[in-house]
This record gives structure tokens, sequence and C-alpha cells, in this order.
């Protein structure tokens, strides 16, 4: 489980061993709270005698900061002359920014603030401290800071169970569940599901700061419900047959949000992958167990993104009932929708954008899955419009407007529907754009994954202004979105089944030469951006 910037003066080949072994101590002093998967401390895999290097899946430009934070693995990389990582052997002192002692010259990035907005913050740097804090790696750090043990080991093989404030992410050894008499219905987040003594585990539990942890109670806020009836059992949990089934490998437990809407799911993801960095770990060699207490099924339009944290299918809750569960190591993840969590109604610090985290997580997706970039045409701009065969929001003169988009010459235009295509090559398809656009909706998700020199162009956004704008900042893709109210005609004021008037439910037709105005201020966007494959200026624009 890793961490890092750079900028590296740190040189395996050229310094005495004891220098690594000296960076080695202190990365100990610097560890951040434990966690489970790479970071044990032996130097081979003993079940099968491989080096722990082995496991690193990672974007090559994470793999110091992973290294960072896994001295133990740097060393033995160092000492084998068959690992692949030594150049990263070069860039130790890089870190993502949470650990202790990082120097802020060394951190993973920065995110920029062009002013600073009364109310939050008096100078732009404060601003920008307050944005690292609220949506980047400074987030981990506030949540490592907040760790506390809840239930404390006393000897070898006891349990333990460490939370942070409002059991909102939790981690636990030797955990006791007993599900020999689920008490299931159609609430998928039962706040009584566990009684005392069914959840626990073999250590000294310190009832009144668990209790205490109760203000944030919610099911997709906290873990509050299902830990309040955490118990200090008095029986060893491997011994003398008190465990029907034992979990060796580590553990995740997860409280979904909608798995059929991109927005609301990817919410999901982002905070299994905060988790990690707050676990030290990205082992993919790891259960995902999704915490639902009725016996429904999980429809699920984004499958396929599990594969970039674990090697294994999702298993159900249900899969465990009538029966007492041990699990070695498990870690309660951060939930989709807690208060100030990311990144579901966040309220942001306004003229801020670009957090390397949410960077890193398109990269780290991206990679576990395997997608990958195009080389694109000398010169050509890759713009895709996704459109929608929903009720509402559909472009009633698309045709006149892909139309207009086609006779720019360095246009390469491609209209896709997703619904019609796997998500993994909606992937790929996006990963390969250079502008995106497309009306208000969840699939305005996928900005996530677009390269850091596009635009995202939310040609209309339903008087909801700051959702995917938001977004925007936290990926660091450059947003825009419809300008002149007079020039978009709905077709109607909106029939929402309940509130009356909405603009999101009805269709728009839009004027085409605003609408390239537009497209091409987002094409002289892309093509100034540093990042940019070519830098020539495109008279033809």
């Amino acid at each position: 489980w890793a961490m890092a910037p750079r900028l590296s003066c740190f040189v395996a080949e050229r310094r005495p061993r004891s220098t690594i072994t000296i960076l080695m101590l202190l990365q100990f002093a610097m560890e951040p709270a434990g966690g489970f998967g790479l970071e044990d401390q032996s130097v081979v895999d003993s079940a099968n005698e491989t080096p722990l290097y082995s496991n690193i899946r990672l974007p090559d430009e994470h793999i110091p900061y992973f290294l960072h934070n896994n001295m133990h693995i740097a060393v033995t990389c160092e000492k084998d002359s068959l690992c692949p990582f030594k150049k990263y052997l070069r860039e130790l002192e890089s870190c993502w920014g949470y650990e202790k002692n990082c120097k802020p010259e060394y951190r993973f990035s920065y995110p920029v603030c062009t002013e600073a907005t009364s109310g939050w913050a008096n100078t732009v740097e404060g601003a920008e401290e307050i944005f690292w804090k609220q949506a980047d790696f400074g987030y981990v750090k506030e949540m490592l800071l907040e760790m506390k043990t809840l239930c404390e080991p006393v000897s070898a093989g006891d349990s333990s169970l460490a939370c942070t404030k409002y059991t909102r992410y939790c981690r636990a050894t030797n955990l006791y569940i007993d599900l020999r008499n689920p008490r299931r219905n159609t609430d998928r987040y039962k706040e009584d599901f566990l009684e005392e003594g069914e959840i626990g585990g073999h250590c000294k539990l310190n009832k009144e700061a668990l209790v205490a942890e109760g203000e944030h109670k919610s099911p997709l806020q906290s873990w509050f419900a299902e830990l309040q009836t955490y118990s200090q059992l008095n029986f060893q949990l491997m011994e003398g047959g008190n465990c029907d089934l034992v979990i060796e490998k580590p553990t995740y437990f997860m409280k979904l949000d909608a798995g059929v809407n991109m927005y609301h799911h990817f919410c999901d993801f982002v905070n299994l992958y905060i988790s990690q960095h707050i676990n030290n770990s990205f082992n993919a060699d790891v259960n995902i167990v999704m915490w639902d207490t009725s016996s429904y099924g999980y429809g699920d339009l984004f499958s396929d993104t599990w594969k970039a944290f674990s090697d294994y299918n999702i298993i159900h809750l249900k899969t465990f009932d009538h029966k007492r569960v041990c699990f070695k190591e498990a870690v309660f993840s951060l939930l989709p929708r807690m208060r100030y969590g990311l990144f579901y109604n966040t309220p942001l610090v306004p003229d801020c954008f670009s957090t390397g985290m949410f960077r890193a997580f398109s990269q780290h997706v991206l990679f576990r899955l395997n997608i990958t970039k195009d080389v694109p045409l000398t010169g050509r701009i890759r713009v895709t419009f996704l459109v929608r065969s929903t009720q509402y929001r559909r472009i009633l003169n698309q045709q006149e407007l892909v139309k207009a988009l086609k006779t720019v010459s360095v246009f390469d235009v491609r209209v896709v529907d997703y619904k019609d295509i796997g998500f993994l090559e909606q992937l790929k398809i996006t990963h390969n754009s250079d502008i995106f656009i497309s009306i208000h909706g969840a699939g305005l998700t996928h900005l996530f994954f677009l390269p850091d020199w596009a635009v995202i162009f939310e040609l209309y956004n339903c008087d909801d202004d700051r959702c995917y704008l938001d977004l925007a900042r936290l990926r660091g893709v450059h947003y825009t979105t419809w300008e002149k109210s007079d020039k978009v005609i709905p077709q109607d004021k909106g029939h929402h089944p309940t509130l009356g008037d909405h603009p999101k439910f009805t269709n728009y037709s839009f004027d085409v030469t605003e609408f390239m105005r537009l497209v091409l201020s987002a094409a002289q966007i892309v093509t100034q951006h540093p990042k940019w494959h070519f830098t020539q200026y495109h008279t033809e624009l």
C-alpha cells in the first residue's frame, strides 16, 4: 500500500547500502497506521518464495511513492539484481503528502487556486491548503490523524479495532461475525442487523469511546450501525472451534450506492481507493464484501471497475449466512455519502482545482483495467459527443450540431451512446477524447478518465450548476458549459413526477452558431495545454 512527488536525489547504486537502511528506519516512524497486504515485513512471500516486489502492479508514476511507504520492499529491490524497479529507487523521497515528515517539495502534486474567497481563506495559499485537506491527499492525512484504537489487543492472537472519527473508516483484526440467525428483510442497511455478541473480538474494548462515535449514524455515512454492538468476547477466535469459517484473505467491507448510476457508483470506487491509501496497500489479492442486510442482488452497470481493486468477484454478505465467520484482517471502507466526504455534495473552496488524489485515482483505474492511449493523428482534435436515448434531456437538433462539428477539418468527431457499449470500451473512448460533450447526466462522470489536457463540455447543466463543474475541478480538467440562456430552447417546462416543472425533465434544442463558438473555444484550450501532444497553432480553428 503506497504513497507520493519527486525531485529525488537518492541514487541507490551510488550510495552505501546503509543509506537505504537509514531511510527504512525513518519510514517506520512515518508509517501510516499499518495495513495489510504488501506491507508484511518479510522480504519474500513465504507461500511461493517470490519477492514481495513481484506483487507491485501500479502505474509507473506511482511506484516511487509506494516504495517510499514500503521501504522494506525498496531494500529487497536494491539487493536483488532481478528487481525491475531499481530506477525508482532514485526517487524514494517522493511522498503522496500524508506521510509524517513528507517534505512539501516532494508531494505528488499541489492544487491550484486563482484567488482567495471571503469566508473561506484570506490568502491564495490558505485557500490551497483548505482545498488540499478537503479533496486531495490532505484528506487522507486528516483521516490518519483521526485514527484511534477502540478495542486493544492484550496478548498475541488477540483482536483489534481502530477507527477514524464517527466510524467512517475502521480497521479490524481477528474480527468475529455471527450470522447464524440473519435477520434479513427488504432493508439493504438494517441498523439493528447484529446484536450484542454477534460482532466483536477478543480484545479490551473501550465501549464508551465506541458509543461516542455515533453522531453520523446513517447507512451511507458511517459504520456505527454495524459496529455499535461490537463486543469484547471472552474466547480466542482461532481456538476451540469458535469459527465455522476463517477468512485468511484481507477483506474490505463496503456499503454501496446506486450501481446503475455512474456518478453515484464512482463515489464507491473513489472512497475505496482513498481507503487503500489510508491502509497503505494496493494489493488486489483481497476480498471485497458488499454489506447488504437484504436478500436482494445488486444491479451493477460498472462491475468491470472492481477488477482495478480485487482479483476476485464481489461477495455478498448473505454468502456467510448461518455461519460464525472470522476475518483475519478487515477494513470497513470509507462510504459514498459521508458528511464532507468525497465526492457527493462536497462543499469545495471556490476558485481551486486539480487534486492529485483524483488524478491518481484515474491513473490507477486506467492502469489496472489496461485502458491505453492511442497515438492521435498529428494535429487532430478528437471530439466525442455522448448522446442520450432516454426520455428526457435528449438533444432535439443533435444531427444539426454534429453536422456543424464535421465542418471543422481538424476535428475527428465520434457520436456515441454508451448504453450500447461495454464499460471498458467506454473508458477507452473517453480516455482517447480531447473534447467530451454531453448534456447534464451521470455519463459526464467519464470526465475522471479524460487526458489531462481535455475539456469537458456540459452542453447544458439544467440548473444543476455545481455537480460536474466541481467534479472537473477535482479531476483537474477544464470545464465549460452553455452560457447564453436565450440560445437554448427547451421543449417544454419539464415534467418531474412529483415536483412539477423541472429543467431536467424535458428535451432541448441548441443554437448551432453558439454551440460551435463554445466548441472552438474548447479546442483552443486543448491545443494550448502544456501536455497537449502538438504545440503548433491550428489556423483552421
